[in-house]
């Protein structure tokens, strides 16, 4: 006899980090208080990213490489959805899967790590020259470079913890890393760090929020995730990310962006700049939540108009 909805287990697929293991538990504790009748599975997956930590994040895959297994997982039936951080999600639809849910967003902006024991320091112009700054990210480092050019980008792969090994390892002055996971996992009150917030450092598209998906067939989950949704996240969300899929611009593309929300309006700004963060040009857009996806768009025309064309290095979108 086949079990109904009601009866299986509601699988959710993730990654197998901490961070990603934290998302998930986190989504299954909301589906818990809109329905704590049925019992939840968690479905560990291993994607692209996690298997190569070696090579640049710039280099390989492109968009997408830390969600595609996690899809498969659920277009093939091994799970019912997906838990990503939106901003490593690509703006264009996989085939087959809706984004239906989008929480409330956690922490917004990035954060300079230091070793343990470093003394504070209150400001990037604080930062002794030529310091050595660990990211993974074109947006971080063009940002950064913007404000200090001495400043020596260097590579680092590996989730967080290991990440901040190879910190207290020496092989670092500073990590770059966003907010959001320092706090998820607990790991920021006991550590030197500085805050990055707009105008230097502006936030990545749907850095701090999560997204989920099922099979765009799959009414009575997509129902369930919209019940999960935060209606003033999944706005400004929309129009971030309608800016990014309007520029065709991947993840990797120095691009940052800030929304926030006043009542029923979004009011987004975002930046683009050189890979060497010696150009930037920026633009802003103001609209009601019913137009968010015209707010990005907008935005993202400003942008253009002004020359950002240019400076973004087209991702495969897919």
């Amino acid at each position: 006899m086949n079990q109904t909805s009601q009866e299986r287990p509601l699988r959710i697929a993730t990654r197998a980090s901490r961070l990603a293991l934290w998302q998930a538990h986190y989504v299954a504790d909301l589906l818990k208080s809109q329905s704590s009748e049925r019992a939840i599975e968690i479905v560990h997956i291993t994607s692209e990213g996690d298997r190569d930590l070696t090579s640049p994040l710039s280099e390989f895959g492109g968009l997408g490489v830390f969600t595609r297994e996690v899809q498969k997982a659920v277009l093939d039936g091994r799970a019912d959805l997906a838990v990503h951080s939106l901003k490593d999600l690509p703006t264009e639809q996989a085939p087959g899967l809706r984004l239906a849910g989008i929480p409330e967003r956690g922490p917004l902006y990035d954060v300079l790590i230091f070793p343990m024991g470093t003394a504070s320091v209150s400001s990037l112009s604080e930062l002794p020259p030529d310091s050595r700054i660990g990211t993974g990210s074109l947006r971080r480092r063009a940002q950064l470079l913007h404000q200090r050019a001495d400043l020596q980008m260097q590579e680092v792969r590996g989730n967080v913890e290991t990440r901040l090994k190879k910190l207290d390892a020496g092989e670092y002055d500073a990590l770059c890393l966003a907010e959001a996971g320092m706090v998820r996992l607990d790991l920021l009150k006991h550590r030197t760090s500085l805050l990055l917030t707009p105008p230097e450092v502006y936030p990545a598209v749907g850095q701090g929020a999560l997204g989920i998906e099922c099979r765009d067939d799959d009414n009575e989950t997509c129902s369930l995730l919209n019940e999960i949704s935060h209606i003033p996240t999944k706005a400004a969300t929309t129009a971030e990310r309608s800016l990014l899929a309007f520029l065709r611009a991947g993840c990797h593309a120095p691009i940052g962006i800030l929304t926030h929300i006043e009542k029923t309006e979004v009011h987004l700004e975002a930046v683009v700049l050189s890979d060497d963060g010696q150009e930037l040009i920026s633009a802003s857009a103001t609209g009601l939540f019913k137009d968010a996806t015209e707010i990005g768009i907008k935005a993202a025309k400003k942008l253009l108009d002004e020359g950002a064309g240019r400076l973004i290095s087209n991702d495969d979108d897919s």
